[in-house]
């Protein structure tokens, strides 16, 4: 198979820890032609998506840790998968390259996940679909409705609707103290929509990524456990990933809104749960692979490639 991964520079990959890196090796390692490109590479002439795809080969040296071939620009249905693996931000960059993206599926293109589907599900928004799983949520930019949720709830934390990494979220407790202004900065004075739940104690035994994978839930977790008085387990904001083995909850979780989702066309899932409750559908470049690899041994990359290779045959 040749397998077109859209993403970031590969110069900034991190590969001790780095998701795609791990879906690259193992389809290498399975044989598979790896071709890498960026989203500046796509182009759009005549109605045919086209991408400059650069074939690479992954070298086994963690500091020289590929080696590139030729560069062509061919169509994205000449491959046999496409797998979108671009980080937000979701801005109107991201956005046109799904319609690209989806335009090369028009042409026969093998995109994963699936372009629309990204597009249809924002990572905060998406819990709403899944009402009965979540904590107390509301979906604002009134800072009266703000202020009131908070009078009502006590505890609450407060996020953007586009940020990832643990970017720009707060905790305001029932002391209030600085409510009005992270609510002022949030929203731009009520011009901008962002998100505010319940705060959820279980936080402190991690908030955890849930990988589900073609529907099915991974049998391992990684609980991002916030430290040093950090309110945020993200690992990008200084969270401990401490591998788990799935909880009945988060089963529970998984098995109900997977089967949903990839129907959909989103083979790769990253539910965020904290305690009993589902906080994010994370949809664009979901992570933790070698995370949960490293510490148990279950190697997800191969279940994902696994699931890309039955979705390239249509099985």
């Amino acid at each position: 198979m040749k397998i077109a991964f859209l993403a970031d520079p590969l110069s900034g990959f991190k590969i001790y820890k780095d998701s795609t890196f791990a879906m690259m090796r193992e389809a290498a390692r399975r044989g598979h032609r790896v071709y890498a490109f960026e989203q500046r590479h796509l182009v759009l002439n005549q109605g045919i998506v086209t991408a400059e795809a650069t074939e690479i080969t992954l070298t086994g040296d963690p500091d020289e840790w590929y080696v590139t071939g030729a560069t062509e620009t061919v169509p994205l249905s000449a491959f046999d998968a496409v797998i979108q693996r671009k980080d937000p931000p979701f801005d109107m960059e991201y956005v046109y390259g799904t319609y690209l993206l989806e335009q090369a599926e028009r042409q026969g293109a093998r995109v994963i996940n699936k372009p629309a589907a990204i597009r249809d599900h924002n990572e905060k928004l998406a819990i709403a679909q899944f009402s009965q799983f979540t904590s107390p949520t509301l979906v604002s930019s009134s800072p009266t409705q703000l202020r009131a949720f908070h009078a009502e709830h006590g505890d609450v934390i407060f996020k953007p609707l586009d940020g990832m990494g643990g970017a720009g979220i707060f905790r305001v407790k029932d002391d209030g103290l600085n409510l009005g202004s992270i609510i002022e900065t949030l929203t731009d004075n009520g011009a901008r929509t962002i998100m505010a739940q319940k705060y959820i104690p279980a936080i402190v035994k991690g908030d955890k990524r849930v990988l589900v994978i073609d529907g099915k839930p991974v049998p391992f977790v990684l609980a991002r456990i916030p430290q040093g008085g950090e309110v945020r387990g993200n690992l990008a904001a200084g969270g401990l990933g401490v591998a788990q083995p799935i909880s009945d909850r988060e089963r529970e979780i998984a098995e109900s809104v997977g089967p949903l989702l990839a129907a959909r066309g989103l083979l790769l899932v990253g539910l965020d749960v904290i305690g009993d409750f589902l906080t994010e559908v994370n949809v664009t470049s979901p992570t933790c692979f070698q995370e949960i690899f490293d510490q148990t041994g279950f190697d997800v990359a191969a279940m994902f490639i696994d699931a890309v290779e039955r979705n390239a045959s249509g099985k």
